[in-house]
């Protein structure tokens, strides 16, 4: 398979409807607190990561689904201007996916997420299956039905293809998918939920927000790099930017791929929303330039 300076990245996927609300703090149980901002941003896992992949420079095709309503023809077509290849994007009758997101000033967020369209993702087409074969890179997230990622997984290993998996958000996985796993992408918490699954990982990275990432290899040894300082105003999507990032400089080896990645995470906090604050090669660039 060519592998050049802009591998081919499938990612198999969610794409959703981010509704974005900013507090002065989050409600506790039963209390109402008045918000100071609404937002509607284009998000969803899969797609924040296929967005920042081809930001980050890689040919990106996203496989996955949206609703017949509005929301799916925004997402569409929010997809397709980052230059990432939807012709094989399905649309199903009923709802898009969406997410309920609460920031607070501080940045720190929680969310509701609703599958919609993206429970409808429930087998692969012998289009997706050619283009996952065709591919260098398939990154898949949990986000979508697990048979369905599973599917993806074993065809990619089968067929030469780099799988990466980012297990968000957490559940219990079968044993066949970690199998296919050739890199694992993993925040604090979902390290800790995981840990006895990662150690078979042939590449483990896991983030650690402000204070960087760490890379663990076949050789067991561990690089990290280290936190960037930003101001801080979203952490939505950072975990997604990070990733999408780094399937993108994979081929341009671990310690370039870390920086790029880690740079791109921090970059995205410094803006509101999830796939509109995912930053481009040239801002990545200079940012590290100035290092």
């Amino acid at each position: 398979m060519d592998r050049t300076d802009s591998p081919t990245v499938v990612v198999l996927g969610s794409v959703n409807m981010d509704l974005v609300t900013t507090v002065p703090r989050r409600p506790a149980p039963g209390e109402t607190v008045l918000g100071s901002d609404f937002a509607t941003v284009p998000g969803g896992k899969g797609a924040n990561q296929a967005i920042a992949a081809a930001r980050s420079g890689a040919r990106v095709r996203f496989l996955g689904a949206i609703g017949d309503d509005a929301f799916g023809s925004e997402l569409a077509a929010t997809l397709s201007r980052a230059d990432v290849d939807i012709s094989l994007l399905r649309r199903v009758d009923g709802a898009s996916g969406i997410a309920s997101i609460v920031v607070d000033e501080t940045g720190e967020n929680s969310i509701i997420v609703v599958a919609g369209a993206n429970g409808r993702v429930t087998d692969l087409t012998a289009a997706e299956l050619a283009a996952i074969a065709q591919a260098d890179i398939l990154l898949c997230q949990l986000e979508i039905p697990i048979h369905t990622v599973l599917a993806a997984a074993q065809h990619a290993r089968a067929s030469g293809t780099v799988v990466a998996l980012n297990p968000s958000p957490f559940q219990p996985l079968p044993e066949e998918l970690w199998a296919a796993v050739d890199v694992a992408i993993v925040n604090s918490l979902e390290s800790e939920q995981y840990s006895g699954k990662l150690t078979h990982v042939a590449h483990l990275v896991r983030t650690l927000g402000g204070d960087g990432a760490v890379y663990r290899g076949t050789d067991g040894n561990e690089r990290s790099v280290g936190g960037r300082t930003v101001e801080v105003l979203d952490t939505t999507g950072a975990g997604d930017a990070f990733t999408g990032a780094l399937v993108a400089t994979w081929n341009r080896g671990i310690s370039t791929a870390l920086n790029w990645a880690n740079t791109a995470g921090a970059l995205t906090t410094t803006r509101l929303g999830a796939s509109s604050a995912i930053p481009g090669r040239d801002r990545i660039a200079a940012a590290l330039t100035a290092d």
